[in-house]
């Protein structure tokens, strides 16, 4: 069987912050998420086609043109934003309409329609109590099925291990991916010692964590023309 990815494909990201109307601080929390953004658009400049930008008050979007570092992102803007929580759908495929760099709200088209689908997955899984459930899902062409399933399960375990971090050990992991992954640099920027860096990164199993997202993002960044199996 042949499984085939299309890498002239865009990459559209959906992100949603959850449970937002609960929020007693909602202006504070989407001001934090306007600068979280704006960072991630200067630092992945050269992968993004359409910026990230807030579409409503709890939700944002942006359209990459390569695959280079999608998990990156999302992992970085997901420990930005710690404590509060965030769902990701993305969608792989065409776009229908022009491309505005400033504006993604404005761009509409297949990659766009799978990340939302995504969302309302998530959404439903989440209110089902499924027994598999993960803050990030992955929808590519109808002839992926079988790969985008067994992504999102690698992204279910992912899930699967953050759920168990504290706010401390978030912390720590964001310093660490943010400062070139250096411990001694993390460390330095909390004000603690290195040796407290690594034993909250073991203790987190971040090493583990990271290899899957890796195997992930290294699998949809691999130009192939297809999967023999």
């Amino acid at each position: 069987m042949f499984f085939f990815f299309f890498y002239d494909k865009y990459v559209a990201i959906i992100g949603d912050i959850v449970d937002s109307k609960k929020l007693t601080d909602r202006n504070v929390v989407q001001q934090k998420l306007k600068k979280v953004l704006e960072d991630i658009n200067n630092k992945y400049s050269e992968d993004i086609a359409s910026k990230f930008t807030i579409t409503l008050g709890d939700e944002f979007q942006g359209l990459l043109k390569n695959r280079n570092s999608i998990m990156k992102i999302v992992f970085e803007i997901e420990m930005a934003m710690t404590p509060i929580q965030i769902r990701f759908g993305i969608g792989i495929g065409d776009i229908s309409t022009d491309i505005n760099f400033n504006n993604s709200s404005e761009i509409d088209g297949p990659a766009y329609h799978r990340a939302r689908k995504m969302i309302k997955e998530i959404k439903e899984k989440k209110s089902q109590y499924a027994e598999s459930y993960s803050n990030v899902l992955i929808c590519s062409e109808e002839d992926n099925l079988e790969i985008d399933e067994l992504l999102n399960s690698i992204l279910s375990v992912c899930t699967a291990l953050k759920s168990k971090w504290t706010e401390r050990q978030k912390e720590i992991i964001y310093a660490y991916i943010t400062n070139d992954k250096n411990q001694y640099k993390a460390a330095h920027i909390l004000n603690i010692g290195q040796p407290s860096v690594n034993k909250a990164l073991r203790s987190a199993q971040f090493y583990t964590y990271k290899h899957a997202m890796d195997t992930v993002n290294a699998f949809l960044s691999k130009e192939r023309g297809g999967v023999n199996d």
